[in-house]
């Protein structure tokens, strides 16, 4: 028989993909090669949590998708771990698929394929979904204990970014001696002698009672640079606000009770809520929410040096909450929206991304900068910019559709196979800046795990695992932003173009998430200019064409 392998790592598993997949392929092939049977097809999940349900994990999706395919390739699929490949209920809710397509499904803790018919094979793959989600239970529980009582009892720095305000300075090393072993040493929260002053200002001027908005006017007026411009290295999201400072920031601010020189912990909660109460099968999405201000855990004793007194703190958090300044926890929604040209549409007067919004039931595009930063000499914005998605959507389509007709196939791919322009200054230092980064993360993770396994405490551990992780992840993203296109193999973009089909019906039957998928994949990018009320849009394929399945269409 011919087996198509499944896996997941995530980064709540403390193990770094390479090696995880490893294991768990050799737990497979111990089953099913001593009966002569091999693996053919390989499907493994990366960074997706188990609570995920496997249509929205992709390859597990996509192995769901070739069980349709007659000409799929695999007799049977084989789990090397199944705690890891089915959470809670997921497995009452997946099998019944390989079931119907007739595809067996083995599993080392029965010793083989899983018997439909059998009541003891359905209660341990139930249980095993059921130990699942008690061990992800368990450990976060642990973590937030631990980070909670190293907050309350011993004021530690937590790790994030520092507020505005404050630098990371060395505390010394680790007290635990096989962290210390590896370099691992305590932060603490430093004065920045340049932004400190502005802190003490923004407080000063909020308790005189001038509004958000006049003081993120005044502190552009006099420039000053905002948070994002004042650490850029670590803000690129956000330098289109052209160092302007925004009413979000200045509240933000205002609420941060670690300017008092105390630690404190737990303001935000993370709460994992139904996608759709009318499907329970498409699973939990996770929100951040606040916490009530008696929930915080405070440090015991002062951990750095105080910007603002508690007296100036509080008298500022009690005219927030006069004023109904404070953040309301986010309000959700039944089911998620389609936005098909998400993060792809930028308003062309302050070249910020536009953001989803949905009225009279219908998608737009808005700017809101006037509102939302203060003023910048010379940017003429105005109160809002909306583009309604439907304006635009027809148009596009119909461009794409005649750029990749037959008759204009050569022509398009040749112009997209263009010649290398050179190198790119800007692009080559960002290209080296992610290498450099990514090289230490992998130093790091190396590092941490070493002392995972001379027994180091495992939650700890875990936390920066995570941490390290989530940045060399970001660091990847940099280096493939920077890297140039290569666009040379015309005759390979033909056949791939050629592959898709038809592209007027691709994009005319597939549903809105998939049409979302293709425009991101082919690179479009708007530019929508409110005054003339056009838009700019331009295809900037950021690497190799791919084929994939959509509703209605290849």
């Amino acid at each position: 028989m011919k087996f198509a392998f499944y896996g997941r790592v995530s980064t709540e598993d403390q193990q770094d993909p390479a090696s995880s997949k490893g294991w768990q392929l050799t737990r497979s092939k111990q089953l099913i090669e001593p009966l002569g049977h091999e693996v053919v097809a390989e499907y493994f999940d990366i960074g997706q949590s188990r609570s995920l349900p496997w249509k929205r994990r992709p390859q597990a999706a996509a192995l769901l998708t070739a069980l349709a395919d007659p000409g799929r390739g695999f007799d049977a699929v084989v789990v090397g771990e199944p705690a890891r490949a089915f959470y809670g209920n997921q497995f009452g809710l997946t099998f019944p698929v390989f079931v119907h397509h007739g595809v067996g499904l083995w599993v080392p803790e029965v010793g083989g394929a899983v018997d439909p018919g059998s009541e003891a094979h359905d209660l341990v793959m139930n249980v095993f979904g059921g130990m699942s989600k008690g061990e992800r239970t368990r450990v976060k529980i642990r973590v937030r204990s631990a980070m909670a009582s190293q907050a309350a009892t011993e004021g530690r720095f937590l790790g994030g970014r520092p507020p505005y305000g404050y630098m990371l300075g060395d505390a010394g090393p680790h007290p635990n001696p096989s962290k210390a072993a590896i370099g691992q040493r305590l932060k603490v929260l430093v004065v920045d002698d340049t932004a400190a002053p502005v802190v003490k200002r923004i407080f000063a001027e909020y308790i005189a009672g001038r509004g958000l908005g006049a003081i993120a006017e005044a502190l552009t007026a006099d420039g000053i640079p905002s948070p994002s411009g004042h650490d850029p290295a670590r803000n690129r999201h956000r330098q289109s606000a052209r160092g302007a400072w925004s009413k979000s920031a200045i509240r933000a601010i205002l609420m941060n009770p670690r300017y008092t020189g105390r630690q404190v912990w737990g303001k935000q909660r993370k709460d994992e809520v139904l996608v759709d109460v009318e499907d329970v099968a498409l699973g939990h999405q996770t929100v951040q929410r606040w916490n009530d201000r008696a929930d915080w855990i405070w440090s015991a004793e002062q951990t750095h040096e105080a910007i603002v007194s508690a007296e100036v703190f509080a008298q500022a958090a009690d005219q927030q909450a006069t004023h109904g300044n404070r953040p309301k926890a986010p309000r959700t929604r039944r089911t998620s929206r389609p936005y098909m040209l998400r993060r792809l549409v930028r308003c062309g007067v302050c070249g910020r991304s536009m953001e989803g919004t949905w009225n009279n039931d219908k998608a737009h595009y808005r700017c809101k900068f006037p509102s939302e930063y203060a003023a910048v000499k010379g940017l003429d914005h105005p109160r809002t910019v909306y583009l309604r998605e439907s304006a635009i959507v027809p148009a596009i389509d119909e461009w794409i559709a005649d750029l990749f007709a037959p008759e204009r196939l050569d022509e398009t791919c040749a112009a997209l196979a263009t010649e290398d322009a050179g190198p790119d200054e800007v692009a080559t230092a960002r290209a080296g800046a992610a290498k450099r980064r990514i090289t230490d993360c992998d130093s790091r993770l190396a590092k941490y795990r070493a002392a995972l396994e001379a027994g180091a405490d495992p939650v700890v551990i875990g936390q920066w695992l995570a941490e390290v992780r989530v940045e060399r992840e970001a660091a990847e993203r940099e280096l493939h932003a920077a890297q140039p296109v290569d666009r040379s193999d015309a005759d390979g973009m033909r056949k791939a173009v050629e592959a898709l089909g038809d592209m007027a019906m691709v994009l005319g039957e597939a549903a809105p998430a998939d049409k979302a998928e293709v425009y991101a994949s082919l690179g479009v990018e708007l530019v929508f200019h409110p005054g003339s009320r056009t838009c700019s849009v331009q295809l900037n394929p950021s690497g190799a064409c791919t084929t994939g399945g959509v509703e209605g269409g290849t």
